[in-house]
């Protein structure tokens, strides 16, 4: 039975934080083009230029990570972390000096 197929040390979250040139509009272009397609890829706005998608393994996890390897620009600097739920869970977010909680994710549902 697996009844830790949801639980906070194997779903995964994938973070990709990146810093693309702007200076021109081919560059802005190219920046504009990474974004929108991650985001098909399904990941959100963390903040600016910080993306992050909830996996419900390590594997899955890993498909994305290839995907957003294939769709690294040639110019710019980009950053992938994965991390456990239990660790994204232990985040703290911070508005100026006040403390926030974290957002409330849904847990991701799998149909056979």
């Amino acid at each position: 039975m697996k009844t830790d197929r949801l639980n906070a040390y194997r779903v995964m979250w994938t973070l990709v934080m990146y810093d693309l040139p702007t200076e021109t509009k081919k560059h802005r272009r190219i920046a504009a083009r990474f974004r929108k397609d991650i985001m098909k890829d399904g990941f959100s706005m963390f903040q600016f230029s910080m993306y992050v998608r909830h996996s419900a393994s390590s594997e899955n996890a890993e498909v994305h990570r290839k995907r957003v390897i294939k769709l690294l620009p040639e110019e710019g600097h980009i950053g992938i972390l994965q991390i456990t739920d239990k660790q994204f869970g232990q985040m703290e977010i911070f508005y100026g000096v006040k403390k926030q909680e974290a957002p409330n994710v849904p847990q991701q549902l799998e149909l056979f």
